[in-house]
């Protein structure tokens, strides 16, 4: 759906002036939405939907933040959305059971210590500007990609958008233990990706 020039017009009043998102914001909100949602189609949807949502909310926005902190405010939550309908299925038993098997193959049964072969090594990133590697930053978007759909929308908000672990588990209808064991999960499996494709 696309947002049109004149449905902005008829918004004319109030602390921000539509016809500017556009121009002003798509670039940067499309970006934000790629890093999390990672589809460009999905990314552009998104940003298309906030700035109609923004549209809807438009009279009762106060001037409390900028107009970037309440779009980006407005798109973060049709990104949870996202990673809601995404991740609904995760707390069946049988995905618990899957998820807690994984562990077999990077850990000792008997100390619960790192296997052999799992063993974390050092990354070879020791320098200022590792993370600036753009060769550093293909490999691991390429590694986040692998990972399921919830995990990569839990480590996301954690890691990417700093979220707390309530706000994590609240909007994702997550339980406490569910959330640590997704965690764990993701962070092992781009510790061992990062392992093979990296060093």
């Amino acid at each position: 759906m696309q947002t049109t020039r004149s449905e902005i017009s008829n918004f004319k009043t109030g602390p921000s002036d539509p016809h500017l998102w556009v121009d002003k914001y798509a670039d940067y909100l499309y970006g934000f939405a790629l890093v999390r949602i990672n589809s460009q189609e999905l990314a552009r949807d998104l940003v298309q939907e906030t700035f109609l949502a923004a549209l809807e909310k438009y009279r009762a926005f106060e001037g409390r933040s900028t107009e970037k902190t309440w779009l980006t405010a407005i798109l973060k939550n049709k990104i949870v959305d996202v990673y809601r309908s995404k991740g609904s299925g995760f707390a069946k038993k049988g995905s618990m059971l899957e998820s807690e098997n994984m562990d077999h193959d990077f850990f000792d049964q008997e100390d619960g210590h790192w296997n052999n072969q799992h063993r974390p090594a050092a990354f070879g990133i020791e320098q200022v500007d590792a993370l600036e590697n753009k060769e550093f930053q293909k490999i691991l978007k390429a590694c986040m990609d692998k990972l399921p759909s919830i995990w990569l929308s839990v480590f996301t908000m954690k890691h990417i958008d700093d979220e707390s672990t309530e706000m994590i588990c609240q909007s994702l209808k997550l339980s406490s233990s569910n959330f640590w064991v997704i965690i764990h999960r993701a962070k092992v499996n781009l510790r061992s990706c990062l392992q093979k494709n990296w060093i």
